[in-house]
């Protein structure tokens, strides 16, 4: 087996990536297949950090729309990150991967706080780390707490699975027609 590219990545999963072709929610089989993928990278000995989404469940923005407070509905929108967390947690602890999930809001009844240090010790243990609630701001999105994240823990690449993309692209091959598989 060749070495693997990347020594630590960060994948950024949404919310849809979790529902399959269900309308909201989430397929435990899309789940569970996720989870195998993810304990095959990191027994490459890759470190895994995952930032998880929430749109699957709930989406602040068009709750602000149809006049909730945007900070309140956006708050909601970091609890529904939490639990795809820890559907993603449960699905890889079953499969025996170990796995920690971190929070940037404070719920430390069901998972930790997020601290840098401690994320970066999980991972060169070779722990997965799941990090939920964004960034803990209201009018952020996952994808920017993605972003964050990747750079905080030195991650050398940024990968994003989405519901209605079946590959890795150049581009969003929703908004560029041109873009080509990798």
């Amino acid at each position: 087996m060749t070495a693997p590219k990347y020594k630590r990545i960060l994948l950024k999963l949404s919310g849809e990536a979790f529902k399959g072709n269900s309308a909201y929610g989430f397929d435990p089989a899309v789940v569970s297949k996720i989870a195998t993928q993810i304990k095959h990278v990191s027994e490459m000995g890759v470190q895994v950090a995952v930032v998880v989404g929430g749109g699957n469940i709930w989406r602040g923005a068009e709750a602000a729309k149809n006049g909730m407070d945007r900070v309140t509905a956006d708050y909601a929108g970091m609890l529904a990150t939490i639990i795809n967390a820890l559907t993603l947690q449960d699905a890889l602890e079953k499969i025996g991967v170990e796995t920690r999930t971190q929070t940037a809001i404070d719920v430390t009844k069901v998972a930790e706080p997020y601290i840098r240090r401690r994320a970066i010790s999980h991972l060169e243990k070779g722990i997965v780390v799941i990090f939920a609630a964004g960034t803990g701001n209201p009018f952020m999105t996952t994808d920017t707490a993605a972003a964050l994240r990747a750079i905080e823990m030195e991650a050398e690449v940024v990968l994003k699975a989405t519901h209605h993309v079946d590959g890795i692209y150049n581009a969003d091959p929703q908004k560029d027609h041109s873009a080509k598989k990798i």
